[in-house]
């Protein structure tokens, strides 16, 4: 069966975690950084903030719908046993490594900085995302072979139906605003190793396959009213960034989180769905840089916060040394060795430097059309 590369998802999956890139090293420069672990600069930038709490409220449930979307596509070729063990050997693995070897290694950073005892503390750090993606997958794998198996059946033509209604993405949110009831977090945007970050992620995990289950029914609403969903965003972001500083009450923002995301899926669909030589590469790429990236921005906090030079132009030095290090550690050891690639969540069968000649090759002669069928025939690489 032809599977259509999503390229849009590719797009937004890249964009995401760059954005996650630039708003970790945000909160290097903000005065609470050691209570969560980060390094902090002793001069602080709290102006950085205001775009980085926009940003934080969709930030991780995006990334858990594409992740639920990945998984749709991968099990139109794979029974459950393959994709129970191609979900471990792609994220398990890459967790358990992440745990032992790549998150104590910001830990060495941090204790090095503050001149604290060296030791080795294996933790999840931001690695806890994948842990809770293993975990739905294992919980919601009957619904969704269920859900496969009436691909052609009632079950989603009333899908289909239901999202197809310009307020069944705002409905959806619903689902959201019981779970912040019910689980009444600290703070909504407290993700990591929460049951609301639980929770919350199982709920985009499941409306991200089943978005996509439903065919073009959910692409064709978030595209038509993408402007909707980004109004009723900016409203509620401007209520809760001027009457409620940044913190509004959990239902509140867990409309504007869904309004967020259903725009960008929609502006995502209507001008990214596009192949390219660029996408082909950092799409690979997302994963390994998520999970280098945290010790690689400490390493240039470590660096760059001694220097003297003016705060805004530390922030863009270590922007441009995370960015530039974390390129240098993917192209030239997690890509080239290996052994060392399916530990990062790469295939285990790497193609060799001569073969992916070959594909750009491909890439750059063949017609629109052939692009949409050869680039990326594995879907299931949404998955991050």
């Amino acid at each position: 069966m032809k599977i259509e590369r999503r390229h849009d998802i590719d797009w937004l999956r890249v964009i995401a975690i760059g954005l996650l890139l630039i708003y970790h090293i945000a909160i290097i420069f903000q005065p609470w950084a050691m209570f969560i672990g980060f390094i902090k600069s002793e001069e602080t930038v709290e102006a950085l903030w205001a775009p980085m709490t926009m940003l934080n409220v969709w930030r991780i449930p995006f990334l858990f719908y594409v992740s639920g979307m990945g998984l749709y596509f991968a099990m139109r070729k794979r029974n459950w046993k393959q994709l129970v063990l191609e979900r471990t050997k792609r994220i398990l693995l890459p967790f358990l490594f992440g745990i032992v070897a790549i998150t104590p290694l910001h830990m060495f950073i941090f204790q090095k900085y503050y001149n604290l005892p060296l030791g080795y503390y294996p933790h999840q750090g931001h690695l806890w995302f994948l842990g809770n993606i293993f975990v739905y997958v294992l919980l919601l794998l009957p619904v969704f072979y269920f859900l496969k198996k009436q691909e052609n059946a009632k079950v989603k033509r009333v899908v289909s139906t239901l999202i197809s209604n310009p307020l069944a993405p705002l409905l959806i949110s619903l689902f959201f605003v019981i779970e912040v009831i019910l689980v009444n977090p600290q703070l909504f945007v407290l993700y990591a190793q929460t049951w609301h970050g639980f929770f919350n992620g199982f709920l985009a995990f499941f409306f991200g396959f089943l978005l996509v289950y439903s065919g073009e029914s959910f692409w064709n609403t978030v595209l038509k009213w993408k402007w909707l969903y980004t109004i009723v965003a900016v409203i509620l972001y401007g209520i809760r960034f001027v009457v409620f500083g940044t913190e509004a009450p959990g239902y509140l923002m867990a409309i504007e989180s869904n309004c967020w995301i259903f725009a960008i899926f929609g502006f995502g669909y209507k001008y990214l769905n596009k192949p390219s030589k660029t996408l082909s590469y950092i799409s690979q790429a997302a994963y390994p840089v998520y999970i280098i990236h945290m010790f690689v921005l400490y390493a240039g906090a470590f660096i760059m916060l001694p220097l003297t030079m003016p705060i805004l132009l530390k922030f863009l030095c270590i922007v441009a040394f995370t960015g530039l290090v974390c390129y240098l550690i993917y192209e030239f050891i997690i890509r080239r060795i290996g052994v060392i690639a399916p530990l990062f969540g790469l295939k285990w069968k790497l193609k060799d430097q001569n073969s992916n000649k070959i594909e750009l090759a491909k890439l750059s002669s063949n017609s629109p059309a052939q692009l949409q069928t050869d680039y990326g025939k594995d879907n299931s690489s949404f998955l991050v």
